[in-house]
Order: structure tokens, then C-alpha cells, then sequence
């Protein structure tokens, strides 16, 4: 543990990081202030969450004129955000919060997965096959536990597996897997990063800190990964490959993404010294994960799938590319920035109609209202319904956003739950 005592800490961003930052730093000694930018914060359930003695302001940034030993941010704050810069400047160090526990943690090894799209269900399929295999595992980063939280928990036999966003790949210093995975890269988060050059180079920082006996993964079927693994200087395996995919042969799950997913998995396994018997046990015994491609129930022969995981185009195409039965899609939520025409010739192909909810529904009858029709219904419950009624035996009622949910939802995982539960008070 780090030496923190008689410093003041200020975290930047109440949400699950920084309650998790917070509650560290407090049991590392530090006096502790959180800053958020949103007045609603003051209301936030999650306040609660954060340690005694912890000073809070909600829509101010008064906290940056204290006397500051160290700032840490939460994923959704801009690493370029001016306080943040002028502090760097000043010489106070500034970490994301991936950095804070990481400097807290000595785990046996230590696998960390990034890309754009498959992150989540990679993770969870790395840490399936250790467990399968007899190893101590914890998952964590944006998976679902912050790495801060698991700084208590983190044994020196256990394998620590982490889903890394760009976000926080930004700004870290130490960060260092022995496996590390690029998985893909497809237009996202171009509001933050600004050009795909620039995402691809958060991207890049997860293997900023390998050397020659560590492990990195790459998808050499994405020109940009190919592009990245030019400069890695661990040992590159690269998928897909004949060994890989006839390892993968053994998943359960749907679609060649899924297939893809289990390549990666699988190279980061027997990095690890994983026999190729144990991961093809493991592959066929994994069920995948909430909210990515999920079959939530099958009502009156009509089959209720929920995609909230996809949060942007390329993830949608994917799910759409799972299912060959006829479709009634359900889109929209917070835009995010990239247009939606590219899944025109899919949707022509699948879709029986495309049913919208949030924000961004103007702009998707915009872009695909002549590939099919397009219905607006505004709430989750509300499109629910209407593709129930609309749907016949054989169907699928899919969610699979392309969008952020930020508009009606907390996050993704509260709009699936959502959708779990709307579907579940169907009749029949």
C-alpha cells in the first residue's frame, strides 16, 4: 500500500470509480474531497457510498484551489480538462483511477483486455477459463468492479483479469499486464478523443509498460491493431490463426464475434500456461454474459434478446449478423456521434422494423427510414410492447441500442434490467 497519510486527495467524477478511489484513499490515510460537476450529484445514492470524514461539492470545482497532494479522475472526466492540465502543470500528479489501484495491488499475473467492441464478454470468458482451470481469479475494471475496490481483495496467488476502456488507459503511468489484449477498433468515443488516430492511441497505452516477457494479443484482421502492433515490444500472438480457431471451435455462443472473442480468450489462457484441453472444456461450458446478445425469455414462440451492451454502430452490426430469423430491432438512446447509415444494408436484410426510443430517434429515421420502417415509441416499456404485439412465433425482439443510455438509464446494465423486466411482464 501506498503512503498517503497527512496528503489531501481530491477525486474528480462521483460515480463507481470515484466512491472506489475515495474509499481507498481514506483507508490509506489521506484526507479526502470529491468533486463532481453535475448539482445532482449532491442528491446521487452514490454519495452515500463514499468513507466518513469525505468533503463533497456538486457543480462547482472550488476543491481544485485547496492545497492539493494528488488528484484522481473517474473514467468519464476529459483527461484534457483545463483544471486537470493547469494541475499537471503545477506539478501535482494527476492519475486515472486505474492507476491508484493499481499501485495498490500485487496480483500473480495480471491479464488486461481493450477494443472498442467485445471487451466485456472476452473478460469474462479469460476469467471462466482460469477458474475452469483451477486458478484464484478476479474480474474487475470496467467489467463491472473498479480496480480500486479490489485493492483489499488481491492476493499474491491470484490472477487479476480487467476490462480496460481508452478512458482510463489515458492517463496512466505504472499500469503494466502481463497479458495484455487489443481486441478491435471501430469509430467510438470520437468526442473525447477526437480522431480515430487518437483512440487508437489510448488504446495503444496498454501496452505501454510490457517488455519482452510479457504477452499482447492483437486482432490481425483490424488494420488498426495490425497498425499498433507494430510498436509492442512483448511476445505478439496475433488472431485469428489455425490453432486459435480450432480451439475456438469449442464456444457455445452465437456469431463469429463470438468465435473471435474466444481466440483472444484463448491466446491469453495459454499464456498462462492453460493446457489446450483444459480452455476447449472451459470454452464449452461458458453461458456469455448479461447483456450481450442475452436471450432473456421466449413468449406465444416470440424469442426477447437483450444487446444493451451495444452502445455503438459496429457493435449493433455484429448482433444483428448473430440471427438469421426475422427481427424487430429496438435503437436509440444518447447519441454518440457517428451516423447510423451503415447498417442500412443489414437492417434491409434482417429487420422487419426498426422501433425507437431516446434521443436520438429523429436521426435514426433520418439515416435508415428507407431501409424499413422506422416506429417511434420514446420509452423502453413502451417499444416492448409494440414488438410483442407486432411479433410472430419464430421472431426475435432484439435490443440492441447503438446508442449510449444515458438519456433514460443510469448506465447500460440498468437499461437491459430494464428490458429484462419489461419483457418479463408480458403475458404468457
Amino acid at each position: 500500500m501506498m503512503d498517503l497519510k497527512g496528503k489531501t486527495a481530491l477525486v474528480v467524477g462521483l460515480a463507481k470509480s470515484g466512491v472506489a478511489a475515495a474509499r481507498l484513499l481514506r483507508k490509506l490515510g489521506a484526507t479526502v474531497l470529491v468533486t463532481d460537476k453535475s448539482a445532482s450529484a449532491r442528491s446521487s445514492p452514490m454519495r452515500k457510498l463514499l468513507p466518513r470524514g469525505t468533503e463533497m461539492e456538486a457543480g462547482a470545482e472550488t476543491f481544485f484551489d485547496r492545497a492539493i497532494d494528488l488528484i484522481v479522475v473517474s473514467p468519464g472526466v476529459p483527461w484534457n480538462h483545463p483544471r486537470l492540465t493547469a494541475a499537471r502543470r503545477h506539478g501535482i500528479p494527476v492519475w486515472p483511477e486505474l492507476e491508484l489501484g493499481w499501485r495498490n495491488v500485487k496480483p500473480a499475473k495480471t491479464v488486461a483486455v481493450t477494443g472498442t467492441n467485445g471487451k466485456t464478454t472476452t473478460t469474462a470468458l479469460i476469467g471462466h477459463l482460469l477458474k475452469s482451470a483451477g486458478k484464484s481469479v478476479l474480474l474487475g475494471g470496467n467489467i463491472g468492479t473498479p480496480l480500486s475496490a479490489l485493492a483489499g481483495r488481491v492476493k499474491e496467488s491470484t490472477c487479476l483479469v480487467l476490462e480496460v476502456s481508452s478512458y482510463q488507459l489515458e492517463g496512466h503511468e505504472t499500469f503494466h499486464p502481463d497479458v495484455a489484449l487489443f481486441l478491435n477498433l471501430t469509430p467510438d468515443h470520437l468526442a473525447r478523443h477526437g480522431t480515430m488516430a487518437g483512440y487508437a492511441k489510448a488504446k495503444a497505452r496498454i501496452f505501454e509498460n510490457q517488455g519482452r516477457g510479457d504477452t499482447a494479443v492483437l486482432n490481425a484482421a483490424d488494420p488498426w491493431c495490425r497498425r499498433v502492433a507494430r510498436g509492442v515490444r512483448g511476445k505478439k500472438v496475433l488472431f485469428p490463426s489455425a490453432t486459435l480457431e480450432r480451439l475456438a471451435g469449442a464456444i457455445r455462443l452465437p456469431g463469429r464475434h463470438n468465435l473471435e472473442n474466444a481466440m483472444a480468450a484463448s491466446a491469453a489462457a495459454m499464456a498462462l500456461g492453460i493446457s489446450e484441453r483444459a480452455i476447449s472444456r472451459g470454452l464449452a461450458t461458458f453461458k456469455g454474459v448479461a447483456h450481450r446478445i442475452q436471450t432473456v425469455a421466449t413468449k406465444h414462440g416470440v424469442t426477447f434478446v437483450n444487446d444493451s451492451k451495444s452502445t455503438n454502430v459496429d457493435s449493433t452490426s455484429v448482433a444483428l449478423k448473430s440471427f438469421e430469423q426475422p427481427l424487430w430491432l429496438i435503437l436509440g438512446g444518447q447519441h454518440k456521434g457517428a451516423p447510423y447509415t451503415p447498417l442500412a444494408g443489414l437492417v434491409r436484410r434482417h429487420v422487419r422494423e426498426i422501433l425507437t426510443i431516446g434521443e436520438a430517434a429523429p436521426l435514426i429515421r433520418r439515416d435508415l427510414g428507407k431501409a424499413v420502417t422506422v416506429s417511434p415509441h420514446r420509452t423502453l416499456d413502451r417499444a416492448v410492447k409494440a414488438a410483442a404485439a407486432k411479433a410472430s412465433p419464430g421472431d426475435i425482439v432484439l435490443l440492441s441500442p447503438a446508442c449510449a443510455s444515458f438519456d433514460q438509464f443510469r448506465n447500460f446494465e440498468h437499461r437491459g434490467d430494464e428490458f429484462v423486466r419489461f419483457v418479463r411482464r408480458l403475458p404468457g
